[in-house]
């Protein structure tokens, strides 16, 4: 529903109603309210190794990670560091973190020693957990007080403890705190809509609300369910896994098939061995599943749905041939940013499903509000406007880490958070984010959005993959540019493919450069690199 308050005021919300959230209760509470009745259901598998943990096992090793946090030390309200690919330990260690009234970071394992220390030392971390592997990437770090646990079954290293240290503290010593709604539990690093990393504090109020609203309420529009078991291959230290995967499925009581790296065959073969019924990925990886005829070679009957995000929206013949591909899944795209979790998910995964547009992102969560700003005047625009994304809900992050500057130009004193991304709200109140607004190309004045182009690039048969910046060019500003990879054995020029985009766009939108290369650089989470493209001109 569209909710206009005075004029000029264009307000949107979600065709689902308000819920009530259980926001006064911590992370943890609020997460394991039905152990109860799953205390033997199965939550955690591990892919690797087929260990499995139940929502019993979990609840109990998380409180013995508390207490072994409190007797190495750790305060309420002090840094755990996790630097760790997708493990059953990282969930173990956000979980125990949260019962200690301490403060999570999750970090990207893949971080050179620079960037290690930069977050760590920013967090003001006091433990870090990591592997054996990373110790060595520690090295710049600010030793004082400073406590390094690794997970492996070897022998630590010199210096480093066991995670046994941990693991086999008893939970009955566990000290007791008292949490507030507004104490922070995660931290994780985001680039915001512009300038370096900052550390994002979500509060326990905060990330309650998220979760409550994707999956609480008689028809929450990310539906999972006891049965359901989900790909957990995306990285948790990345807040579309940490949210939509983790903690959504922990409440809803559905298990999850740990994964640590993308690769075709193994995410079929453990569709088919798990009965995976729920696949999140990002777009580029969804892209590769619906033209592998590898699927072909296994049964995949079980999946009723793909989730989309963490990067921009894909081309809707994607979800054409996934559905050739997995006839009884349902495909949707979600959208969202760390400063306020997931900000939209597609009502095809409600549990009444709502008939959803192609490229839509859905709806605006319950219990929030949307607006779409105007770039220039900053006036709220009605429904099909392009403009700046805004968001106000109880979801929304408290802040950036001893950075008050970033935090005043991402919030406004009415609570509204401006998102950086360009995108509209049709008539429907389905939204379509069209690009990020520090990634906008300006010819001759004009903007250029590179999802758009990036989209028509990849729906070539001849095209793996695609990536389009800007190059400067005295004369008119900025002009568009591609980077491609071609498909495997496929001849395709730069002409070719310059009159093939040409065909689809506007004037100022062609491209003007096409360079060939073997890969797009791309982070963990899915989003190109465009700055490591930039560099290369």
């Amino acid at each position: 529903m569209n909710t206009k308050q005075k004029k000029n005021d264009y307000l949107y919300r979600s065709k689902l109603p308000d819920i009530q959230i259980p926001d006064h209760l911590p992370l943890h509470e609020y997460c394991f309210q039905r152990l109860g009745e799953l205390r033997d259901k199965p939550f955690l598998i591990e892919g690797s190794t087929d260990k499995i943990y139940s929502y019993g096992q979990v609840h109990l090793i998380a409180h013995k990670v508390a207490s072994g946090l409190a007797k190495l030390g750790l305060k309420q309200g002090e840094v755990v560091m996790l630097l760790v690919p997708n493990c059953a330990e990282f969930v173990f260690v956000f979980l125990g973190t949260s019962i200690r009234g301490a403060i999570l970071t999750p970090a990207n394992p893949l971080y050179t020693a620079r960037e290690v220390a930069k977050q760590a030392n920013s967090s003001g971390a006091r433990i870090i957990v990591t592997l054996a592997c990373y110790v060595e990437k520690l090295r710049d770090l600010k030793k004082q007080n400073l406590i390094v646990i690794t997970i492996d079954r070897d022998d630590p290293p010199p210096g480093c403890l066991h995670f046994s240290v941990l693991t086999e503290a008893d939970e009955k010593k566990c000290p007791s705190v008292h949490i507030r709604p507004d104490d922070v539990v995660a931290l994780p690093f985001s680039s915001g809509t512009t300038g370096l990393p900052k550390g994002v504090m979500l509060t326990h109020k905060s990330l309650v609300s998220t979760v409550s609203q994707q999956v609480d309420g008689e028809n929450p529009n990310y539906y999972l369910h006891q049965g359901d078991v989900c790909l957990c291959l995306l990285p948790l230290y990345h807040i579309y896994s940490l949210v939509t995967i983790f903690l959504c499925s922990l409440k809803a009581g559905a298990a999850l098939v740990i994964m640590q790296k993308f690769n075709i065959g193994v995410v079929l073969e453990y569709i088919q061995k798990h009965r995976i019924t729920v696949v999140p990925l990002v777009p580029p990886a969804v892209s590769d599943i619906s033209k592998t005829s590898l699927v072909l070679k296994y049964d995949v009957s079980s999946v009723r749905r793909f989730v989309s995000g963490g990067s921009p929206i894909l081309d809707h013949e994607v979800g054409k041939r996934l559905r050739d591909r997995f006839p009884n899944a349902s495909y949707g795209q979600g959208y969202g940013m760390t400063e306020a979790n997931a900000l939209a998910m597609s009502l095809a995964f409600a549990k009444k499903p709502f008939p959803v547009k192609p490229n839509s992102c859905g709806t605006v969560v319950r219990n929030s509000r949307m607006k779409i700003i105007d770039l220039e005047t900053g006036q709220s625009l009605p429904h099909n406007q392009k403009g700046e994304i805004c968001i106000r809900g109880p979801q929304i992050m408290k802040g950036y880490l001893n950075n008050p500057e970033a935090t005043r130009k991402t919030m406004d004193e009415e609570g509204w958070l401006h998102t950086g991304d360009i995108g509209f709200i049709d008539s429907n109140e389905e939204i379509f984010m069209t690009d990020r607004l520090k990634e906008l190309i300006k010819y001759k004045g004009y903007q250029v959005a590179p999802a758009e182009i990036e989209g028509i690039l990849q729906s070539h048969p001849s095209i793996a993959d695609a990536a389009v910046t800007r190059e400067e060019q005295a004369a008119v500003g900025e002009i568009p540019i591609a980077f491609v990879v071609k498909a495997n054995g496929a001849e395709i020029s730069e002409e070719e493919i310059k009159h093939f985009v040409a065909k689809r766009v506007v004037f100022y939108k062609k491209l003007h450069k096409v360079y060939f290369v073997n890969v797009i650089p791309k982070s963990a989470s899915g989003k190109i690199l465009r700055n490591n493209l930039k560099a290369r001109l």
